[in-house]
């Protein structure tokens, strides 16, 4: 047997290998998507430490916070296509190693610079790792009813990560300095990194044509510019720093999608887009995450500001949201066979709705029977929502193209975040800060900084005292309140509509026997252009 026939004959066995442990190969991209999940969460309860020991400065230490999404955000399209084009496995791999070194870096940071630094870098990390892991999925899973239950258990790991990051980082200030945060990373990625060398498959597109470097670079910068601006109209900052950053990005991203549209090889199919069921999904995927954060924003403050619970009492109360969303992601395979995405995606959203609907009943009392009620039909309704939208959106791609469609489908995911907060933040400023206006015996300098949070209302309240910060303190409550009542309605108005834009997608959940196992990567055949067998109809 001649040497290259024997390295043809390894190769067959490594990807045959490779579709056999296809549920290892699930676990080991379940930890890479809980490490960056956990990781864009751990740092939240390590401000106040990071604030006494470094001492940055107010612009610092928003940048300390904010790097992270930033970065992660704006390299999602780079480097989820650039795997397509070198491989999906290497560009894992670098993104372990990377995360493995920021880590280490941000744990031992001995300013705040040497911090944002190691937080920009972790971002380049996570913006690896990310879409690489579904993208990967695609092709581990041929069969569509398999990955439809593996997005179900990869979405409720990234429920688990958001969940588990506070009370992580919690645990380990409780016991160790604020760097034990980003340290815990560490034996995991140095565990992940031989181990997924060993067992992840490698795969790539057709390799046709050039990787477009300058529309990767619009891209990036692009996006960067516009989640910055959206991240300031959220903190309700305006001006020139918010109003630039929005413009710039608009104007690179409407020159990235003229660029795409006139390559003979684009780093982006826009032609993705013309398919009903993937510029949907989406479409759906941008609204429940709007909904989604900028409830647990404004639902975190009510819990310590208007209940007066603690930290650690407000991440219990909110564990429920997340058991309700493991619970739906797990579930999601079944309901999905049996629903299909068109109403399951319409029931998440009908679900999330009456759940929003139903937190309207909260007051300045706690009702635990009510927010227990509440947040699990939420998080019930979202992550079924998010997990149909998803295996919709990933079933629809092409193979060739698993990398851009996981990248799109996370910087959707990202951009429904910060947009969440910047518009729900907005509706709840608009109705909280007119019922501080005119607080009896209250000054109006005193008013107008109260009208900035409730936060601060209560500041402002303590320094009067008396019958005055007493009133204010009455009637900042009252109206924060009532501005969370608005903003509950103007939630489930956007969820509706999210649930008759679902009506776009297929009805049935359309699948195809997929026995052929994953090709090596030196023979494999050239994917068509045009979407498998596999989609949805």
């Amino acid at each position: 047997m001649s040497g290259t026939t024997t390295a043809a004959v390894g190769l067959r066995r490594r990807a045959a290998g490779a579709g056999a442990n296809r549920w290892v190969v699930l676990v080991v991209l379940c930890v890479s998507l809980l490490l960056v999940a956990v990781d864009a969460t751990v740092l939240h309860v390590a401000v106040p430490a990071v604030t006494e020991d470094l001492r940055p400065g107010a612009i610092e230490l928003l940048w300390i916070v904010d790097t992270y999404p930033l970065v992660c955000a704006s390299l999602l399209i780079l480097f989820g296509t650039l795997g397509d084009k070198v491989g999906r496995r290497r560009i894992l791999l670098l993104g372990y190693a990377l995360f493995g070194v920021a880590s280490a870096l941000a744990a031992f940071a001995g300013s705040a610079e040497v911090l944002i630094l190691a937080r920009a870098l972790l971002g380049v990390g996570g913006a690896m790792i990310m879409p690489a892991t579904l993208s990967i999925l695609r092709q581990v899973f041929p069969d569509r009813r398999e990955r439809a239950l593996a997005i179900g258990i990869w979405s409720a790991v990234a429920a688990v990560g958001a969940a588990v990051g506070p009370l992580l980082g919690g645990f380990l200030l409780e016991h160790f300095w604020w760097g034990s945060v980003f340290l815990v990373n560490i034996p995991l990625m140095l565990v992940s990194l031989p181990v997924g060398r060993l067992l992840l498959p490698e795969s790539r597109g057709t390799g046709e044509g050039p990787w477009d470097v300058v529309g990767a670079l619009m891209a990036a910068a692009g996006l960067f510019a516009l989640v910055l601006g959206v991240k300031r109209l959220g903190g309700a900052e305006s001006g020139a720093f918010t109003v630039v950053p929005l413009l710039v990005g608009a104007v690179l991203m409407v020159l990235f999608v003229r660029r795409q549209r006139r390559r003979e090889h684009p780093l982006v199919d826009l032609r993705m887009f013309s398919r009903p069921a993937f510029s949907t999904s989406v479409g759906c995927i941008v609204l429940a995450m709007l909904a989604l954060v900028g409830l647990e924003l404004i639902a975190a403050q009510y819990l310590q500001l208007v209940l007066g619970l603690s930290p650690l009492e407000t991440g219990l109360r909110l564990l429920p949201l997340t058991f309700a969303a493991m619970a739906a992601g797990l579930a999601g395979a079944r309901l999905l066979r049996g629903f299909g995405p068109r109403r399951m995606v319409c029931a998440g959203f009908l679900l999330t709705a009456l759940a929003v609907l139903l937190l309207t009943a909260m007051g300045k009392a706690d009702n635990a029977g009510l927010l227990l009620s509440g947040f699990v039909l939420l998080g019930f309704g979202l992550e079924t929502t998010l997990f149909a939208a998803y295996e919709s959106m990933l079933s629809e791609a092409p193979p060739e193209r698993a990398g851009g469609a996981a990248a799109i489908g996370e910087t959707s995911y990202q951009l429904g975040a910060g947009i969440g907060i910047a518009l729900l933040g907005s509706v709840m400023n608009a109705a909280y800060t007119p019922g501080l206006s005119s607080v009896p015996g209250v000054p109006a300098s005193a008013s107008a900084a109260a009208g900035h949070s409730l936060g601060e209302a209560y500041e402002v309240a303590g320094q009067l005292g008396g019958p005055a910060g007493t009133a204010l303190r009455r009637v900042a409550k009252d109206s924060f309140v009532h501005g969370l009542h608005v903003t509950l309605l103007v939630s489930a108005g956007l969820l509706l509509l999210g649930a008759v834009m679902a009506l776009r997608l297929p009805r049935t959940m359309h699948c195809e026997s997929a026995t052929v196992e994953l090709p090596a990567p030196r023979e494999r055949e050239p994917s068509p252009t045009h979407a498998p067998p596999l989609t949805v109809r």
